[in-house]
């Protein structure tokens, strides 16, 4: 059991219900994303736990996580079994997010799975690696809401410099709402955050395959 708690101003019921809830948040627009917990919702379910949380305004929150202990020698090796359904590869994946977190979690899935990690934190950066990276890029992973240049202007613009690269989109949205917004096209590549290392590991080999 992993247990956190506050004594800060606590959520009423109607918050509560909604935490988890990708893209969430009380902050103000441009301040946070609304991925947090939902990242780590879906961390604690990849690994066959759940998560507690009881909050009263003005006494603080308390999150519980459960988290399954290892067991026997049969049980570590089932664990083992299923850690090998898992395929990656050693291509040259070029991440690119707005948020710090997010870029360094997306990192160390890719790098678990295998493949050689180009970051950007943002548009510009990405910009930048694409013009002066030595080797092919294989894969460019983006956001697709982001300040300043969005993640499909930024696919198109790399893709310019090299033609060969193929894209994958993320987002704390869904992919009905990205389109309905116009930023992402029929038949486009997508996969919705919080991200979970096999759903992230068969997409990508289904396009680099």
């Amino acid at each position: 059991v992993i247990a956190v708690s506050d004594t800060g101003c606590g959520m009423e019921r109607d918050l509560l219900e909604k935490i988890f809830e990708p893209s969430f948040t009380t902050k103000e627009v441009g301040k946070g994303t609304g991925l947090g917990l939902a990242m780590v919702y879906g961390i604690v379910k990849q690994n066959q736990g759940w998560i507690n949380v009881y909050s009263e305004p003005g006494r603080g929150t308390a999150f519980n996580i459960y988290l399954p202990a290892c067991g026997d020698t049969a049980q570590g090796e089932a664990f083992e079994a299923d850690e090998e359904i898992i395929t990656g590869g050693r291509e040259t994946v070029l991440l690119v997010e707005d948020e710090e977190m997010l870029l360094e979690m997306g990192e160390m899935m890719l790098k678990r799975l295998g493949y050689d990690v180009l970051t950007a934190l943002g548009p510009a950066l990405a910009l930048e690696i694409a013009k002066s990276f030595p080797r092919q890029i294989d894969l460019l992973m983006t956001d697709v809401v982001m300040p300043g240049m969005n993640g499909m202007v930024l696919a198109e613009r790399i893709s310019l410099l090299r033609p060969a690269i193929k894209c994958l989109f993320t987002s704390g949205y869904t992919a009905n709402v990205i389109a309905q917004r116009g930023v992402l096209k029929e038949g486009m590549h997508f996969i919705q955050k919080p991200l979970l290392l096999k759903d992230l590991a068969r997409k990508i080999r289904s396009i680099l395959a």
